[in-house]
């Protein structure tokens, strides 16, 4: 899996409540929680962003409750891919499960601001600055069973495709 995009970054501890605004909870229409995607950490996310765009994150991105609004509204925003130093563990589940990609760097964030634009190749386990002769750096492999919850579009997809009742 080869991603690319133009990235959006955020610091260190952005909640489920920053990334999806508990005030709109009260629907599971992916689109109409894409409308308030990031609202509360930046109010005009959703206007500037573009499909295939892609968020970089500090340290335990996606804190907060379990709630799996938070990657399904990313997801249905039309990013790409989330890239953070750390991410909260029930998030990180929930993403996989959503059908969300996401990479942990310790080292991106730093190297990055917004509107640069990255490679992520997660077959090699690597993720490269567009226009940068700098090395790329090194990421966590994804196993190959959570690329196809990916793939497969999330693992109440996965699990339809194949035929488990």
């Amino acid at each position: 899996m080869k991603i690319s995009g133009r990235i959006w970054k955020f610091g260190d501890n952005i909640d489920t409540d920053a990334i999806i605004p508990a005030r709109y909870l009260n629907t599971w229409d992916p689109k109409a929680l894409a409308a308030h995607c990031m609202e509360d950490a930046d109010p005009e996310f959703m206007k500037k962003i573009k499909p295939g765009d892609i968020i970089v994150g500090g340290e335990n991105f996606g804190c907060g409750s379990s709630r799996e609004h938070a990657p399904i509204a990313i997801k249905a925003a039309g990013i790409a891919c989330v890239v953070a130093r750390s991410f909260a563990r029930i998030f990180y589940r929930n993403a996989f499960n959503m059908g969300l990609p996401i990479f942990e760097s310790r080292r991106l964030w730093a190297r990055v601001d917004n509107g640069a634009e990255i490679e992520v190749d997660a077959d090699n386990g690597l993720i490269r600055i567009v226009g940068v002769a700098a090395d790329p750096f090194p990421i966590p492999p994804v196993p190959p069973f959570m690329q196809e919850l990916i793939a497969d579009g999330g693992l109440m997809n996965h699990i339809a495709k194949r035929g488990v009742k």
